[in-house]
Formats: C-alpha cells, sequence, structure tokens
C-alpha cells in the first residue's frame, strides 16, 4: 500500500444499514481500509449518531484526521428512545424513499475539496441493504462494493426468494403455516445447499401477503447484487464452500474477506481501536466477574439487538438457566421483552445471585474469547455465530428472525458447532441443553469441532489465507482500480 501518496488517498465512503448487527462489521471493515491507507467517511443515521454519542460519550465519533462521521436522515419521526428501530418501517422510509438525495448531497458536499479539506470520493462500500448506494455511485462514475452482511448461507437464500414465488411456496396458503407442517417442505432446489426445509429460509417468507414489504425488499436488494463492482461477505472460504461456489455463479466478483474480527484484531493502532460501534452502554465489570471463575464453566448469553421475546419466554429461560446450576452471565436488553420492562422473577435473582450476572450490554468478543466461557445461548445472527467460532465456543441456538434460522440450521447440521432449542422456550429443554453442552459427550463433540473451526478461521485470515489475500485483492482490483 505504500504507492499510494497522500495527495491522492482514495476516500471511501461506507454506509452501514442503521441497525447494530450491520453497524459492528461495516466498522471493523472501515477501519480496515483506513489502516490500508484509505481516507474514510462513515455515514450513520441521524438517529443511530444521536444513540452512539449517547452510549459512548460526546467525543466518541470526533474520529480521526481521516476517519470522520457523517450523517443522513431515515425519514422516520424524531425520537430520542434508546431501542431498535422498526425494521419495515425503516426499511420503507430510510432506504426506499429518503437516503438516496441526502447520500449525494453528502458526496458533493465531500468532492467540493475547497472547503471541505478531504480527498474527493473514489468509491462507496454499502451495505448489501443499502443498494440505493449503486445509484448514487452511478451519479458520480465511481465503484459501489455492496457489502452484503448476512452469512453466504442466509444471502444465497435471498438469492432465491424470487424462485420460491414463482414455483407458489410463498407467499404462504395458510396462516397457520407454525403447525400445520408445511414449513417442513423440503428445498432441494437450491445450488449449494441441502438438507434445507423451508423452516430454514430467512424468516420473510413467512407471510401470506404478496406485498410484504419485508418479503418484497429482499426480493428487489438481493436482485439488484449483481449491479455492483464487487459483492464482499464476512466468511471464509472453507466455511460455506458450496455455497459460495453457487453464489459465483451468480454474481461478477465475490470477496470474502471473513472473519473480519481477525482480521481487525491485526490492527495495532489505539486510536483507531477506540472508535466503537455499540449503540447501548457497555456495563462495566463483566470481565472482572469472569475472571473469578472456572475455565469452560460459564453460560454467556445474549439474544443480540433486534430479537424481542415474550414474558413466558424469558422466565422460561431464567428457570432453565437456574436448574441448570451452571454459572451464567445473561445480557438482557432494556427492549428484549416485546411491549413490556425487562423483569426476570425476583426468585430466580435470589437463586442464582452467587453464580449469576445479569448486564444491559457487553463487548461480546471480549467476553466470548474469556476463558471461563463454556458456551454461548445465542440468536444466532451472522455476528454472534462468527465471533463464537472465532473464539472456539459452541453454541446453543434459539433463532428469532432473518437468516438467523438459516444459520442455526448450518450451526447444527453442517458445521456441527450448535444444538437448537425449541420455538417454544420450555425450561426443562433449557436446563437440559445447558447440561449437555457443559457436561455431556455431545457437548464435548461440538466443542471439539468448534476448536476446529477456530483454527481454520485464523488461518483464512493470515497473510497467506484466503480472506487475508482477497482483502487485497478487493482493494487492488476495485477499489483502487483506475485511481493511483
Amino acid at each position: 500500500m505504500s504507492s499510494i501518496r497522500a495527495a491522492t488517498k482514495p476516500h471511501v465512503v461506507c454506509v452501514p444499514a442503521p441497525v447494530q448487527g450491520h453497524i459492528t462489521p461495516m466498522l471493523k471493515l472501515a477501519k480496515l481500509l483506513h489502516h490500508k491507507g484509505f481516507h474514510i467517511t462513515f455515514v450513520n443515521t441521524e438517529y443511530n449518531h444521536n444513540r452512539l454519542l449517547r452510549s459512548r460519550g460526546p467525543n466518541s465519533l470526533d474520529g480521526l484526521p481521516d476517519f470522520h462521521f457523517e450523517t443522513i436522515p431515515d425519514g422516520l419521526p424524531p425520537s430520542d428512545a434508546d431501542v431498535s428501530q422498526d425494521i419495515p418501517s425503516l426499511v420503507k422510509s430510510a432506504t426506499i424513499k429518503t437516503c438516496l438525495l441526502p447520500l449525494c448531497n453528502l458526496i458533493s458536499k465531500l468532492n467540493d475539496t475547497s472547503s471541505s479539506n478531504v480527498p474527493p470520493v473514489t468509491s462507496i462500500v454499502s451495505d448489501g441493504c443499502m443498494s440505493f448506494t449503486l445509484d448514487a455511485a452511478d451519479k458520480f462514475g465511481i465503484p459501489c462494493v455492496l457489502f452484503w452482511t448476512p452469512s453466504a448461507c442466509g444471502f444465497l437464500s435471498y438469492m432465491h426468494y424470487r424462485h420460491l414465488v414463482e414455483r407458489g411456496l410463498v407467499p404462504l396458503k395458510d396462516a397457520n403455516y407454525l403447525t400445520n407442517g408445511y414449513l417442513e417442505t423440503p428445498i432441494d432446489w437450491i445450488p449449494g445447499m441441502k438438507n434445507i426445509r423451508l423452516k430454514d429460509l430467512p424468516s420473510f417468507i413467512r407471510t401470506t401477503d404478496e406485498n410484504d414489504i419485508m418479503l418484497n425488499f429482499k426480493i428487489r436488494e438481493s436482485e439488484r447484487a449483481p449491479r455492483a463492482s464487487a459483492v464482499i461477505l464476512n466468511t471464509f472460504d472453507s466455511f460455506e464452500q458450496e455455497v459460495l461456489d453457487a453464489l459465483s455463479s451468480m454474481l461478477p466478483r465475490i470477496y470474502t474477506i471473513g472473519p473480519l474480527m481477525l482480521l481487525a484484531d491485526q490492527i495495532k493502532d489505539d486510536n483507531l481501536k477506540s472508535i466503537g460501534s455499540n449503540l447501548w452502554k457497555e456495563e462495566s465489570g463483566c470481565v472482572e466477574w469472569l475472571n473469578s471463575k472456572e475455565p469452560n464453566s460459564v453460560v454467556y448469553v445474549n439474544y443480540g439487538s433486534i430479537t424481542i421475546m415474550t414474558p413466558h419466554q424469558l422466565i422460561e429461560f431464567a428457570w432453565g438457566l437456574a436448574n441448570s446450576e451452571k454459572p451464567f452471565l445473561w445480557v438482557i436488553r432494556p427492549d428484549l421483552v416485546g411491549g413490556n420492562s425487562t423483569i426476570v422473577p425476583s426468585e430466580f435473582v435470589t437463586k442464582t445471585k452467587d453464580r449469576g450476572m445479569l448486564a444491559s450490554w457487553c463487548h461480546q468478543e471480549q467476553i466470548l474469547k474469556h476463558p471461563s466461557i463454556g458456551c454461548f445461548l445465542t440468536h444466532s445472527g451472522w455476528n454472534s455465530t462468527l465471533e463464537s467460532v472465532c473464539c472456539g465456543v459452541p453454541m446453543i441456538s434459539w433463532p428469532f428472525f432473518a437468516e438467523q434460522l438459516t444459520n442455526c440450521r448450518y450451526c447444527c447440521v453442517e458445521w456441527g458447532v450448535g444444538m437448537e432449542i425449541d420455538n417454544n422456550v420450555q425450561r426443562d429443554e433449557v436446563e437440559k441443553l445447558v447440561r449437555e453442552l457443559m457436561d455431556g459427550e455431545k457437548g464435548k463433540e461440538l466443542k471439539k469441532k468448534a476448536m476446529e473451526w477456530k483454527i481454520k478461521a485464523e488461518d483464512a485470515t493470515k497473510p497467506s489465507g484466503s480472506s487475508y489475500q482477497n482483502m487485497e485483492k478487493l482493494i487492488s482490483e476495485v477499489l483502487l482500480a483506475g485511481n493511483v
């Protein structure tokens, strides 16, 4: 990268989808590109920008001289709430109606170098679900790379949503699909995916409405992907090889550059490391609490940034953990329970006070790396899945929505690193699975497999590895093409 001179420094505008699970990997990628010599403009929505300032402090987004933050509106009514916004509303307002013009205005402002004091924008790296950026890139005559942040198997599923509609499988004919067995229908015609049922595909197909916002949005966004200069995925070749082979025949250029967590860990710049993405305030004391626990003894529980459960499900999880008699660290967001304040039973708190810790949010990578963590009770979001794999931690999966269902299926069947909890949570099942994973023969098998994948993930991100090399190729073949 020594060929990049300061006067001709390339300038990437990074546009994440405005939810936690998409901002986190985009920020890692932005840091890596900055580390490789790029000027970075990171574009959050105004709502999330304000949440970050509240969670991380008023100076947390001051950035660096060549890594700065900008905002665009999302078109939703103003709010100071500290919760994840409604996804369908966000999709309809921000990504379809509102964001294109403000983004174009921002790029024009940045390109006015006499007043912006930054190099002109040379490329856009955008979330795959923010494909309006393709139109902005066309206007300015610059490359646009789409970063699809789900798993490759999740992305491949979205690429076949149109086929599900054409075959008459979607929308669903009967609102009783959860009980009538329809979701067990085998899907044996998607290249690169085997042992898949309708229920294993991302949950936006679970609608009886042909005009459903999310179903049609995913069809639209995935069908726009081939327009991109390239598509990047946060995965590594050996983890999803068959799926990646299938995707390669559908898209012009794919670069697998994951796990981004391991590539980003190689950055030594403390100033860059200090720029964070958590929209909730991280609770202190979690690591200190873990330090007092035996190796592989603690159950870590976190259902991510969007999952909403019922009060009954919360109580069943609580008593399942209590009855397992295992130490646990449980992250409970303030908005985890739909329409209610998130309160666990006082009897549960009393019974587990000597071996349980409850936190509102934490630095998850730091927690999963801790030697005391023995298993991860997760919603199977892609960031959580990859982080668990990178740390060699087996999973108990309770998928909530989107491609979490696909990730869960792959974790349990293809990768051999997880066990699934039935959606209708029962405390006895939670207790049984926790005990089995922590103490049983099945748990030993899953731990062994998780450690094997950990090594493969590390190999992929070494300088000689596929993901490291793909990152270099992405830069030279796409982001710097015609710029140096």
